[in-house]
């Protein structure tokens, strides 16, 4: 009976008509997130500890997002979320966050080329954010304040915004 289990939850013991697609096509992965990572991460707290005797009320908050996407190799991108984050208090620096959370996703085979730009700025993004929001959360409870819950981030308007920049700039440079 121990064996019968094993063979039906091991991935060689999976059915072939499973792992196969529309009209028994074999199926591809469209997006693999193979990994996420902390790339390089800065708290400071340049007016501690006489920053925390002037906390009466939530700082001012300037949060800016960029996402960067480089091409490792055929199919295989490193996709950054490059979040700032600087919180003032009475005009003083309270502390500075920069994080750069990356991730390795794979495109698969069957993917046209003409979808993967929209694949690593909208939905990849996606996916590292909520890991890159927890990471800031613990930063900065860990730096003496509340925990930062930066709101979630709309990626499709943010890629929709960017192609229209990139558009203007190219009619302007044709004018």
């Amino acid at each position: 009976m121990a064996d019968d289990l094993e063979q039906e939850n091991s991935p060689n013991g999976a059915d072939e008509a499973d792992k196969r697609g529309p009209a028994g096509q074999q199926a591809d992965t469209q997006l693999l997130l193979n990994t996420h990572y902390v790339k390089d991460l800065s708290f400071e707290n340049p007016n501690a500890p006489l920053i925390y005797a002037e906390v009466q009320k939530g700082p001012e908050l300037d949060v800016n997002i960029d996402v960067q996407v480089r091409n490792l190799k055929e199919r295989l991108y490193e996709v950054l979320l490059a979040t700032r984050v600087k919180a003032s208090i009475q005009e003083k620096v309270a502390f500075l966050v920069e994080l750069d959370f990356g991730g390795l996703a794979t495109v698969g085979q069957d993917v046209p080329k003409n979808q993967i730009e929209r694949l690593m700025l909208v939905e990849v993004p996606r996916f590292l954010f909520p890991f890159a929001r927890a990471v800031i959360s613990d930063v900065t409870r860990d730096g003496g304040f509340p925990p930062l819950l930066i709101n979630p981030i709309d990626f499709e308007e943010l890629y929709r915004s960017r192609k229209e920049r990139g558009a203007q700039q190219v009619q302007a440079e044709t004018a």
